[in-house]
């Protein structure tokens, strides 16, 4: 099984930035698609990014595009969510998932994923 920590959360004002990380062990290597989603007070889990550990390919929502940016350091099972120009919408604790499979719709679907870290908190105030 996969292993999953995130790190990197806090406070901040609006206009910062924050880098999260999610460092994963176990079977990372294998044509698996690592998410951030994240879950604010009262609403459902809602997908942010997705990456692809092969190829690196990208997958925003679009109330992130221009100002998040999703990696991944194959070397060190790590993947980065870079988050500049936060917004007060933008509160919310953020979770790393894994799944085995590709970069498609069911990427968005937080019950696609197997395992998962047990999040990080971001808070951003105005």
């Amino acid at each position: 099984q996969v292993q999953v920590v995130e790190s990197g959360g806090g406070s901040v004002q609006t206009g910062g930035s924050l880098r999260l990380s999610c460092a994963t062990s176990g079977r990372t290597f294998s044509r698996s698609v690592v998410g951030w989603f994240r879950q604010a007070p009262g609403k459902e889990r809602a997908f942010v990014a997705a990456v692809t550990w092969s190829g690196g390919n990208t997958l925003y929502a679009d109330s992130v595009k221009g100002r998040f940016t999703i990696s991944r350091d194959n070397a060190n099972n790590t993947v980065y969510l870079q988050m500049n120009n936060l917004k007060p919408e933008d509160t919310a604790v953020y979770y790393c998932g894994v799944q085995n499979g590709v970069l498609n719709i069911a990427a968005k679907i937080p019950r696609t994923y197997h395992s998962w870290g047990q999040g990080t908190r971001v808070t951003v105030a105005s």
